[in-house]
């Protein structure tokens, strides 16, 4: 009976296993080309929607829409605790995060807004190591290689903005950064509940500095960008973030955040499909570059201690 109780129990780790070694690389996938296109998406709704309450008003739609989901399914709220880290992850990621990069976009393009954000893997890098995630010397390798495309890619650009947006965009991804690993050593809700608590939550604080610093709701938005609003509540929020909270819980930081390497060249590539932008040979060589940065990480192994 003890025999058959262990062989059940190591089917089951086994086959826990093998969903996440499938769904890990999807989930990378999503997050590779849907956050590539959410710049571009944001571009657009903010031709009518104020930064801040675009973004919140994005995530309170997709955080109430998957939490009342979630409760009609019988699924527990999160404890007191709970709710207290997914507040702060929330504000980090989503009030920080997001809310700054829809704050830059209204000054920089969206593809520099891109460029500019994939920084992020560096600081996640760096908070890690406080943690004891110290990135392997092929993961290292894999950051700088990534970085350097990045560079490679902004050469090609004729694009400038401002100082503001840029320290803007240095915060949100240092922000986004330290909540990812922050977040993984504290107690969150379990699954999709986690993605809505975060969402709540951070739309809360997007709210609150959106009306806070003056901004007010569109009287007659466009109706693209209504439609730019709806596509990144569902594909961006319910679909990209869940993907992201996925990947982060059952991957290495520095795995979890290669995303931001691989929007820079998915954002000029919508841009020059959606929006007539076009790519030079230094877009073409940054984006090789930033692949195969992106390759090194991924097969990058840690050695297990002895």
């Amino acid at each position: 009976m003890n025999d058959a109780t262990a062989l059940t129990a190591n089917g089951a780790a086994n086959a826990a296993v093998d969903r996440t070694r499938l769904l890990v690389p999807l989930g990378l996938l999503a997050l590779y080309v849907i956050w590539g296109s959410t710049y571009l998406g944001i571009r657009f709704a903010l031709e009518s929607w104020p930064p801040f309450l675009l973004a919140g008003v994005r995530f309170l739609i997709a955080g109430a829409l998957l939490f009342g989901y979630l409760r009609l399914r019988g699924v527990a709220p999160p404890t007191w605790r709970q709710w207290r880290n997914a507040a702060v992850v929330g504000v980090l990621l989503l009030g920080l995060g997001n809310g700054l990069v829809c704050f830059a976009e209204e000054r920089v393009s969206s593809g520099i807004a891109a460029v500019a954000v994939a920084s992020m893997p560096l600081f996640a890098a760096l908070f890690g190591s406080w943690y004891g995630h110290r990135p392997s010397r092929r993961e290292m390798l894999g950051l700088l290689i990534g970085f350097a495309g990045v560079i490679v890619l902004n050469l090609g650009s004729d694009l400038s903005g401002s100082r503001v947006a840029a320290v803007a965009l240095l915060v949100a991804a240092a922000a986004w950064a330290f909540g990812s690993v922050w977040s993984k050593q504290q107690d969150m809700p379990a699954g999709p509940m986690n993605t809505a608590a975060q969402m709540l939550c951070g739309s809360a604080s997007l709210l609150l500095m959106g009306f806070g610093g003056g901004e007010r709701l569109p009287a007659h938005p466009a109706l693209h960008a209504n439609l730019a609003l709806a596509y990144l509540v569902v594909v961006g929020s319910l679909i990209g973030f869940s993907a992201y909270l996925y990947v982060l819980k059952h991957a290495r930081p520095v795995l979890a955040t290669s995303y931001a390497y691989v929007n820079p060249p998915v954002a000029v590539l919508f841009g020059m499909l959606l929006a007539d932008e076009h790519i030079g040979p230094f877009e073409l060589a940054g984006m090789s570059v930033i692949l195969l940065g992106v390759a090194a990480i991924t097969l990058a192994r840690q050695k297990r201690p002895a």
